[in-house]
């Protein structure tokens, strides 16, 4: 029982922060955030944080339900939403801003918005679809007479939500620390890891819809 809540909040953490993957919002945050003080980047920082945290928590609680009301079976969004992280990865490999995490005419708005942090930081950019697709998957494999099973996915996004604020808050440090060369190996490594779980995705997905396809 231990070690498959263990190995469960393992996937949950690992996949949650390969996609919000808060390192690559780095320099997008310093561009929406280059006339603001150290203490307002921090609050700015903060409320993107919880912003984030509020909206993939929802959508892991309510994504499921809201599916059934629009007739959408888990197994159909579970390939959907590994094509969509297939493509977000290859950016990431590429080490090229993803259109599917946020474009750039989403990044010029925030550049002239008085208040960024919930749009566009928080959503699309750290909750954004790839995001929001991996949360729910994690979720849709939680049996309803075990609903204690999704506890590790739900941790999974505070501690990814937090992990976000401290780095975001320490924007300019990370940067200079890890250097352009440092983030798109980072970059690099997190694509790979995040096309390994799209294909996860659709490989689950594929099974689910046809049962004898993967036989």
């Amino acid at each position: 029982m231990l070690r498959e809540v263990l190995t469960q909040s393992l996937v949950a953490l690992s996949a949650i922060f390969v996609v919000v993957d808060p390192f690559a919002a780095v320099p997008f945050f310093l561009a929406m955030t280059s006339d603001q003080s150290a203490a307002q980047r921090r609050e700015t920082a903060r409320r993107a944080a919880i912003g984030a945290w509020l909206i993939l928590t929802a959508f892991g609680l309510l994504g499921a339900l809201l599916f059934r009301l629009l007739g959408i079976s888990i197994p159909a969004f579970k390939m959907a939403g590994g094509i969509l992280l297939l493509l977000i990865a290859i950016d990431m490999i590429r080490t090229a801003p993803s259109p599917a995490r946020i474009t750039a005419p989403e990044v010029e708005d925030g550049q002239v918005k008085d208040d960024v942090a919930i749009v566009p930081l928080a959503m699309p950019l750290l909750a954004g679809p790839g995001s929001i697709a991996t949360v729910i998957v994690l979720m849709g494999r939680v049996q309803p007479k075990q609903w204690w099973n999704g506890l590790p996915v739900l941790v999974a996004v505070a501690v990814v939500s937090v992990v976000t604020f401290m780095t975001l808050a320490a924007a300019t440090r990370v940067e200079r620390v890890l250097s352009r060369t440092g983030m798109n190996i980072l970059e690099r490594v997190a694509g790979m890891l995040l096309a390994a779980i799209a294909l996860q995705f659709l490989i689950d997905g594929a099974g689910e819809a046809f049962p004898g396809l993967l036989r």
